[in-house]
């Protein structure tokens, strides 16, 4: 199903595009480099929505569940901070060809393991096919896509990623209702394959130019970038940010289910809901990321208090079943706007020549986020503390908002 909705996506770009040569190629290259984000973000929700499946078969807490992610996250991460030196050391294309090969093996390994350190070897190899995307994509994005169209593209993008998210539990849950969750897993597998050979077909248009890492020309160190201090306040921003996102993968279903009572199908078509109003959010915020281009730090930072406000509303008890589940997935929504605005400050903030080192740095704190938020919270929900797991989630959402105005007072010259 994921396969299928990307490709029409990118058959309906592809088409709609016959009026203008410079917009369907761009077009074409957006279409394709959404079909390999949607594929990483339909990994992260792999190990989460098996969560009750796993207590059942292993016995497993919520703390040991959410270490899974945490393995997850953090191999992820590692690999992401060096994925972008490997990125433009060798070119964004082989990188995108093999993420996708061991995502393909990740699932088998998870479908295969009997115990918990099986688990976790399977998310070792899933963290270890997710860690690239990000360097990969953005620098055929940077490179491929004409600069008055990166607004929208950066909006596809993140909407490609929502996608995968929304249609996880769907494509997961529906398999392992059917043939078991093991099987569900192997199919997830056949999945990755085969994006994996649909982007060899096209992978003329996915070639991006190499970058000499050792030295600039004015023998500028490649690690330089570390020392630009916005560099980090970005890595902040999505590192807090993201923690708050980790909840509402890993943890949403389980509290809906323990706050309201509702049944395991409706809390996970609230996840999905929640996933799919951030896609809706992710294609206005395109039009809002290329109106206002210069403010995109303001945009992100309204974007991210709408959304603290609406966890916050969630986790307080004031709320009915129904009423919580429209909130909750509305809080994708108002965070799903500023996605695109978040990617063009992250732009204004990276150095000519540096986009997939910058890039892997900056979104390895997206990693290091979904990491830590589990065993925080995993620690809460061991507790009980439902209603406290998504409000403290809102608290650290506000924390993302006053790093997101750091980084605009910093890239305000840009």
């Amino acid at each position: 199903m994921l396969l299928s909705c990307c490709a029409f996506l990118y058959l309906f770009m592809s088409t709609l595009t016959q009026i203008s040569r410079p917009w369907r190629d761009d077009a074409t290259v957006i279409g394709l480099v959404g079909i390999a984000h949607a594929s990483s973000h339909f990994s992260h929700l792999l190990l989460p929505l098996m969560f009750p499946v796993f207590m059942t078969t292993f016995g497993l807490s919520y703390s040991e569940l959410g270490f899974l992610m945490t393995v997850f996250f953090v191999v992820s991460g590692m690999g992401q901070a060096s994925a972008g030196f490997v990125v433009d050391r060798f070119g964004a294309r082989p990188v995108l060809f093999a993420s996708l090969v061991i995502l393909a093996l990740g699932c088998l390994a998870v479908a295969a393991a009997q115990s918990y350190l099986g688990l976790m070897m399977g998310a070792a190899c899933l963290g270890l096919g997710n860690c690239a995307f990000h360097p990969v994509d953005f620098t055929i994005l940077n490179q491929k896509v004409s600069a008055p169209r990166l607004g929208y593209a950066f909006s596809a993008h993140g909407l490609t990623g929502n996608l995968g998210w929304a249609l996880a539990p769907v494509f997961m849950v529906g398999l392992s209702a059917a043939f078991g969750w093991r099987t569900a897993y192997v199919g997830a597998a056949g999945l990755f394959l085969a994006i994996f050979v649909l982007l060899v077909w096209q992978r003329e248009l996915l070639l991006a130019e190499v970058v000499d890492h050792k030295q600039d020309a004015a023998g500028v160190s490649t690690l330089a970038f570390l020392k630009i201090p916005v560099v980090w306040w970005c890595f902040g921003f999505f590192l807090l940010s993201t923690m708050t996102l980790a909840v509402v993968q890993s943890f949403a279903v389980s509290i809906l289910q323990a706050l309201h009572h509702v049944t395991f199908e409706a809390a996970t078509f609230t996840l999905t809901a929640y996933m799919l109003c951030a896609a809706a959010g992710m294609f206005v915020g395109g039009f809002v990321a290329a109106r206002w281009p210069r403010q995109s730090d303001k945009v992100v930072a309204g974007c991210m208090t709408a959304g603290a406000i609406c966890m916050a509303l969630c986790g307080s008890g004031w709320l009915s079943a129904e009423l919580t589940m429209v909130i909750l997935a509305a809080t994708g929504l108002a965070i799903g706007v500023g996605g695109p605005s978040r990617d063009m400050m992250i732009k204004k903030a990276t150095p000519k020549g540096a986009t997939g080192r910058v890039y892997g740095m900056v979104y390895s704190g997206l990693d290091t986020g979904f990491a830590i938020s589990p065993l925080i919270f995993g620690v809460f929900m061991d507790h009980g503390w439902y209603g406290a797991t998504l409000l403290g989630a809102a608290v650290v959402l506000m924390l993302s908002v006053g790093v997101a105005l750091g980084v605009g007072r910093r890239t305000a010259h840009v």
